[in-house]
């Protein structure tokens, strides 16, 4: 590995106003204040987990709801992910990581594959996490997929707290994620694909 790989990205829109700033190859470290304090304690799990230095920034119509707020992040999130990947010449592709919290337990599978689809299998426990609508991880992951181009997995296995259920989806995701974008030492720069492209 030679640089790290960084991108910055700013998406503006009538709801919404973002930036986000990250590291691939960083150390977990993150700066994080988008206006809705669940969603920046899930995507400090990212960070950590994943160890990518993270920065977002988000203003958006929270007087309305969180809805167009946690999709933008999701939304500007991919494309950043998308950005710093590059072509993906020597990346892992695949991904996976099973992650326990006391009674819940998710796994979370990427493949960098180059298009966007999300299989996402949770039965929360309850529609509410604190003031945060369980509905909108779905949309944050959706968000997320359709920018960065990947195929994303997510089930969680079980789990009778639904704040225990979020984070280990979460913080596989962040591992799961950092395995598939690491470089391996034996592919010698080559794109993991038969068809030579991703």
């Amino acid at each position: 590995m030679s640089t790290p790989r960084t991108a910055e990205v700013v998406r503006n829109t009538n709801e919404t106003q973002i930036r986000v700033a990250l590291n691939l190859d960083g150390t977990g470290q993150q700066k994080l204040n988008t206006g809705v304090p669940f969603l920046d304690h899930m995507l400090d799990q990212i960070a950590r987990h994943g160890l990518i230095d993270l920065e977002i920034e988000a203003k958006g119509d929270l007087h309305i709801d969180a809805h167009h707020t946690v999709e933008d992040v999701g939304i500007t999130l991919g494309q950043a992910v998308a950005k710093a990947i590059g072509d993906k010449r020597g990346i892992r592709r695949y991904g996976h990581a099973y992650v326990p919290l006391d009674e819940a337990l998710s796994r979370v599978v990427v493949d960098f594959s180059g298009r966007p689809e999300l299989e996402f299998h949770v039965q929360f426990k309850r529609a509410m996490i604190g003031s945060f609508d369980v509905d909108l991880t779905h949309e944050f992951f959706q968000g997320f997929v359709n920018h960065a181009l990947l195929t994303l997995h997510i089930d969680n296995l079980r789990g009778e707290n639904a704040h225990h259920q979020c984070e280990t989806v979460f913080k596989a995701f962040g591992r799961a994620l950092r395995m598939a974008a690491e470089f391996d030492p034996r592919a010698a720069g080559t794109i993991p694909s038969t068809k030579g492209a991703l």
